[in-house]
Formats: C-alpha cells, structure tokens, sequence
C-alpha cells in the first residue's frame, strides 16, 4: 500500500496530473474552495498568480504610457532614457544565458544515459522539425490568400527608411557557416561572436594578354558580434556525456555545475519580479520611437496581418492541437503556467533573454522535470524557430508579388525547406529571423533589396515570432515530460539522478530517474519501485 502511493507521490510531482487542472496553487480542491468566502478565494487566486497579473499590467500600462508620451514629441534622447530600465531587463536576462545554458546542458547530459538521451533528443527535434515546416507552410498559405504583395501601382514606399539591408550570401555558404558555428574554434570568444562569410573580390589575371580581366568572388571568414549559441550547446552537451564517461573521477565537476546551475535558477526568480517594470518601459520606449505609424500601416497593413494571424492559428490552434493530441491534457491551462515567460518574449523580442523565465515556469507552473527542460530548452531555444520560418515564408512570398513574379511549385518547396533550414540558424536575438531571409531570396532567385521593407516593420513581426518561438520550446518539453512518463516502465533506468547539491525546492521524483544514495538523503522516496 505505502508503494502505490509513494508511486502516486511520484506521477503528482512530476506533472502527471497537473496539466488538467487550473493553475490556483493557492486553493487545494474545488470543495476546501467552496467552503471558503469569496473574498478569501479572490485573495488566493491573486497571489497564486500574482508575478502573471503583474506582467500583463505592465504591458497594459507600457502601452498606455507609450501612447500618452509620443504626443509630447521627445527628443531622441528622452526617448532613450525612457527605454533605460527595459534596458536593464535585457541586460540582466542575457548576463545569465551562457552560465544558464552551458551548466543546464552540461548537468543535464551528464546525467542522462547516452540511449535515453540520443531518444529524448530525437524525439525533440523530431517535434521541433514536424513544427517548423507546419509553420512554413502555414505562413505560404497564408500569403497567398491574403496576397499582402498584390499592391496597386507602385512598391511601397516609406518616407525615411534606412535602404542598409544585410549583405546576401550564398546559400551554401549560410550552411558552411552553420556548421562552422557548431565547432567554435574559441570558446571564449564563442561567448560573444560567431563565424560568419563575407566575400572579396580578386582579379584573375590570364596568361592569354587578350582575354578580358576576370573577378572572382572568394570567400572570407569574419567574426560577428552575437552569441554563438549552437557551439555552446553542442559543446555542453558533448562535455556533458565525456564527464559521465569517466564515473567517479567527473562527479566533483558535475556537482560544480549542478551547484552553479541552482545558484543561476535563483538570481533568475529575483528577476522575474523586476519583469513587469521592465517589460513595461520597454513597450512604452518601443511605442514612443515609431514613426510615420499611419503611412506604414496603409503600406505594409497587409504584410503585417498576414504574419500576425499566421501567428496567432500556429500558436493558438495547431501547437495546441498536437499537446491535446499526444497527451489528452488541456494546452491552455499549459499556456496560462507560461504566460510570464511569453509576455517577457513579447517584450524583450529575444527567445534566448526569455529562456531563463521560460525553465522557471515550466518547471515551477507546468510540472516539467528539471532534468528535462534545463536539457531541452536551451536547445529549442538555439534550433526550434517557428515564428522565424513562418514569417521568413510570407516574406518571401511577399517580396515575389511586390515584383510581380509568380512562383512555382518548386520554387515554393525551395521556400519551405529553405525557411525551415535557415530558422535553425537564426540568431535568438532581435531581428535575428531577417538576417536569414536573404538566404530564401536568393535561393528563389528575389531581389534581396525589398528586406529593407521587411526590416521597417521588423519591431512589431519580430514579438509575435518570439512567443511562438518559446511557446513552440515550452511545449516541445511538455511533451518530452509525457513521453518519460509513458515510457517509464520501459525504460525505468535509462536516465540516473541529476545530483542536484543543496537546493530549496522539493525533491523530485520521476519513474525514469533512479534514485541512487538514498541513505545518504533518507528524506527522499525512490520513484522507482
């Protein structure tokens, strides 16, 4: 009897039954709350959810400053000050990302049995992939039958707008450069660049003195300022596996990150409460700075539609659908454990600034294992692009009918899987998604000069691609937890115990972890029967 519920203890702890119910983790069962007064249940329900209304206040209020300040007419420099403790979110959100991402992986792969952990990855770009050309072809669908390109007269044209648009490249050299990244040649300096192709010109000079003097377009690495977030990751993860490889010797180094991971997991719950104030004075800075607001909306109104709805069905509906599908469990009740990770995502534009919030609330809302979200996450995270590929798709679908060129059907598959190759490589940072659209252009044979149309309203697409970008991570990791939990009597010891050193939250207990020095920790229960 004491197994079945200690069995029981284990499936409540790790997100078994959670997912069905609201989030109120103020009220115990609907009838403790009926027996309670009203006043006392409203009490409850808010300070269960309190950081979540903060977050929605502060964009609700951003906005409303936002709009009142720009009929003031600031100056540029006003308008920066504004914008500075947004400023400070961003900039304390990603101090945290490298010592968050390479301790989660390396913790996290250590502690995985290299079977279970080539399946749980498997099954997580599996996901990640199926997703992505969902979202492509979504975003095709779309523009073709809104055909935010089919304008009368002339392109577009928008008074001040900066015609600098990125340098294209070739599209086989984007995916040299993409596996370059996956082996930095630095560490260190992976941190803050990344390998990137730009070209030179040379003459080829011809023994034959009447030939014509031939150039030749050769190219040249450079480094980019930005994060190399894929070596990282793919280097934690490989470290990770070599740490448990040599047993004994690599448990004081594992415990190191294991420590080091816990610490960042509490400076990211002290930053969580500043979110609101920052998310709220970014939106007002980013609202104050637009121009010309009414002449872009009547010439790109169409485009920007087109990706918003194309968005909102991938995020709303079809994500859902595939969580409801697999687990039987109700996705918005997951959503709703998010949402304070997805209004930072709105706010910050930044998938990678979001991914600290994103483990706490998946984690701490939606009953994920830390052993599977601080692995997976930070992978999504570099990799799983949805809202970038179905933007990247109504832009080039965009770009062929401002120029009235009409794509066949190889060319739209050139799109897709173009879209959904390129979004891998995709900087998690702001606008990241536009800089490889010149890839898909240039595949399809577009002139790569209309980006500078794409880029002019970059600010408002580029948050709506964000929170699909971490939505899509958050459910890739809902759906990972069901799948360890369905397969636990399977594979019951494929994963062994993340030796986590002192922390402050509740053991964990999952049927897939195995508990080992018990007698070392008499308070915990072994999940594994």
């Amino acid at each position: 009897m004491a197994d079945k519920i200690d069995m029981e203890e284990c499936k409540a702890s790790n997100g078994e039954a959670h997912l069905d119910e609201p989030v109120l983790n103020g009220l115990d069962t609907h009838k403790k709350s009926g027996t309670l007064p009203l006043s006392e249940r409203v009490k409850r329900i808010v300070k269960a959810n309190l950081l979540v209304i903060l977050t929605v206040a502060g964009v609700i209020i951003g906005v409303i400053i936002g709009m009142t300040v720009r009929e003031v007419h600031l100056t540029r420099t006003q308008i920066v000050y504004i914008g500075f403790p947004g400023e400070l979110l961003i900039r304390l959100l990603k101090m945290i990302i490298i010592p968050l991402v390479v301790c989660s992986l390396v913790s996290g792969a250590a502690s995985i049995d290299p079977k279970a952990l080539g399946k749980l990855g498997g099954w997580a770009m599996l996901f990640f992939l199926v997703t992505t050309l969902i979202a492509s072809s979504i975003g095709v669908i779309m523009a073709f039958i809104i055909t935010p390109g089919a304008v009368t007269g002339s392109k577009p044209i928008i008074a001040g707008l900066d015609d600098s648009v990125p340098e294209p490249k070739e599209v086989i050299d984007s995916f040299l450069d993409l596996i370059r990244n996956i082996f930095p040649s630095n560490l260190v300096s992976a941190a803050f660049q990344s390998y990137a192709t730009a070209y030179k010109l040379v003459k080829i000079n011809s023994t034959d003195p009447s030939s014509n003097i031939t150039v030749e377009k050769v190219p040249i690495g450079t480094d980019q300022d930005g994060m190399n977030i894929l070596g990282l990751v793919v280097f934690a993860i490989v470290f990770g596996v070599a740490l448990r490889k040599l047993g004994d010797e690599g448990e004081i180094l594992i415990k190191f990150f294991n420590s080091f991971n816990e610490a960042t997991m509490v400076l990211v719950s002290w930053i969580m409460w500043y979110a609101p104030i920052g998310i709220m004075f970014l939106v007002a800075g980013k609202i104050v700075e637009m121009e010309n607001v009414g002449e872009l909306f009547a010439s790109l109104g169409k485009y920007i539609a087109c990706c918003i709805i194309g968005h909102a069905i991938h995020g709303a509906l079809v994500l859902p659908a595939i969580y409801f599908i697999i687990t039987r469990k109700n996705p918005y009740t997951f959503l709703w454990g998010i949402f304070t990770a997805l209004a930072t995502a709105f706010g910050t534009s930044s998938s990678s600034a979001t991914l600290p919030l994103m483990m706490k609330c998946v984690e701490e809302k939606n009953g994920v294992s830390k052993h599977i979200s601080r692995f997976i996450l930070p992978i999504g995270a570099t990799v799983n692009m949805d809202g970038a590929a179905l933007f990247q798709c109504v832009a080039a679908v965009f770009i062929a009918q401002l120029n009235d060129t009409s794509l066949n059907f190889i060319q739209i598959i050139t799109i897709l899987v173009t879209a959904t190759a390129s979004s891998v490589g995709a900087a998690g940072i702001p606008a990241g998604g536009v800089l490889t659209l010149a890839i898909i252009l240039e595949a399809i044979g577009l002139p790569t000069n209309d980006i500078s149309l794409i880029l002019a309203v970059d600010w408002i697409v580029d948050r709506t691609c964000t929170v699909l970008n971490v939505e899509g991570d958050a459910f890739g990791a809902g759906l990972l937890q069901h799948f360890v939990d369905r397969t636990s009597k399977d594979v019951g010891e494929a994963l062994s115990e993340v030796r986590v050193g002192q922390t402050e939250s509740a053991p964990e207990h999952s049927p897939l972890i195995e508990k080992r020095g018990v007698e070392a920790r008499p308070n915990e229960k072994e999940s594994v029967m």
